[in-house]
């Protein structure tokens, strides 16, 4: 990663929403403020950061820019054209898996019968971004799951090429993880870290991250 000027940190954040007509949508419950938290704190350490959020309510980071997207295609366009000019990218939104393979175009009625969504996958951000991770750039993925919670991590660092992940267990809704104020992470490295912190309030255990993916870099 280069030294000689400030890093330069892209970020995801909150959910993604997939549309199944204009007034319904496929999404999940993160409510952005690990990756709010991971901008504004990487901000406050001289980074310059650009920040791409899905739909959520909170105001924009002291010092960052945001771009606000919706869908998950909305999401990877936006961060294409910013990604190979980054130092770090932090892949913390919660991206949607799975979008309806046919988009209504007017709100569907209700008919008294069952009704059948076809799926399709939507993009892997993080993966098609990391196949392209160029020297000296460092990629941070998220990994929130509801058990097994270190295995998976670790195949997800593994198999999308990662250089840290970041688990979080999340079956425990509005006490850790999405949706709360506090959060319990496990993070580990392809060098072999294995750093665990928390429960802690989302701020502190972004500065956290941070001590580890940008070590010296402390608040201006």
């Amino acid at each position: 990663m280069k030294t000689s000027t400030p890093p330069r940190l892209l970020l995801t954040a909150g959910p993604t929403r997939e549309h199944i007509d204009p007034v319904r949508f496929l999404s999940n419950g993160s409510s952005g403020r690990m990756g709010y938290a991971l901008a504004g704190e990487a901000a406050a350490r001289g980074c310059a950061v650009e920040l791409v959020s899905g739909p959520v309510s909170l105001p924009a980071p002291e010092g960052v820019s945001v771009r606000r997207v919706v869908s998950a295609a909305d999401m990877l366009a936006a961060c294409e054209p910013l990604f190979g000019a980054c130092d770090v990218f932090i892949a913390v939104a919660a991206v949607a898996d799975y979008r309806p393979r046919v988009f209504a175009s007017e709100k569907m009625k209700k008919n008294g019968g069952a009704l059948t969504l076809e799926l399709e996958p939507t993009a892997d951000i993080l993966k098609t971004l990391a196949a392209r991770k160029h020297p000296g750039q460092t990629v941070v993925g998220f990994a929130a799951e509801t058990r097994d919670v270190e295995a998976y991590a670790r195949r997800k660092l593994e198999t999308k090429n990662l250089d840290w992940i970041v688990a979080n267990d999340v079956s425990r809704p509005g006490i850790i993880g999405m949706d709360s104020a506090d959060n319990t992470v496990l993070l580990l490295s392809r060098a072999g870290a294995r750093l665990a912190f928390g429960p802690a309030p989302k701020q502190a255990v972004a500065g956290f991250i941070l001590d580890a993916v940008l070590p010296g870099l402390v608040r201006q």
